[in-house]
C-alpha cells in the first residue's frame, strides 16, 4: 500500500497529522481510518465471495485481478498452449524487412536493365524510366519535410 513513500515523506505526513489533529484527537482518528478501511475490506472480500458463488463451478479459478488486460495478456502469455513463444521467438522482423528490401531492390535492378534495352530504340518523347533512384543508407533516416506532413 505504500511502496513509493519514504521515510522521509512519511515523517513528514506524520508531523503534519499531529499538527492538524493534535495530539490529543490523532489516536481516535487513526482507530476511526483503521476501522473504515478494514470495513472496506470486509465488504470487498464479501461481493468476491457473493459473485464467485454466483458464477458458478465453471469460474472456480477466476480471479478478479485476470480483469485488468495486462495481467490478463501476461498470464496467457505464460499458459503458452498456443505455441506463442514459440511464435514471437521465430519473427524476426528486421530480418523479414531486409529480406523483402533485398528482393524488391534487385528486381529494380533487373527491371531498370531490361527497360533500358527496350527504351533505346523509343521516340525522345517518353518518359525515362532508366533513372536509378539515389542511393540511400538504410540506417540513414528520410529526410523531414514540415509542410508534407
Amino acid at each position: 500500500m505504500f511502496n513509493d513513500i519514504g521515510p522521509l515523506e512519511l515523517v513528514t505526513l506524520v508531523v503534519l497529522a499531529v499538527l492538524v489533529f493534535g495530539p490529543e484527537k490523532l489516536p481516535k482518528m487513526i482507530q476511526d481510518v483503521t476501522r473504515t478501511i478494514r470495513k472496506i475490506r470486509e465488504f470487498s472480500e464479501s461481493a468476491k465471495a457473493d459473485i464467485r458463488e454466483e458464477l458458478g463451478p465453471e469460474f472456480k479459478d477466476f480471479e478478479f485481478e485476470d480483469l485488468n488486460p495486462k495481467t490478463f495478456i501476461r498470464k496467457q502469455l505464460d499458459n503458452d498452449e498456443l505455441g506463442l513463444k514459440e511464435i514471437r521467438n521465430g519473427f524476426d522482423l528486421k530480418k523479414e524487412m531486409a529480406e523483402v528490401t533485398d528482393a524488391v531492390h534487385s528486381r529494380d535492378t533487373d527491371s531498370s536493365s531490361s527497360s533500358s534495352s527496350s527504351s533505346s530504340g523509343s521516340s525522345g518523347g517518353s518518359i525515362d524510366m532508366t533513372k536509378k533512384p539515389e542511393k540511400t543508407d538504410p540506417d540513414e533516416r528520410p529526410p523531414f519535410d514540415a509542410d508534407a506532413t
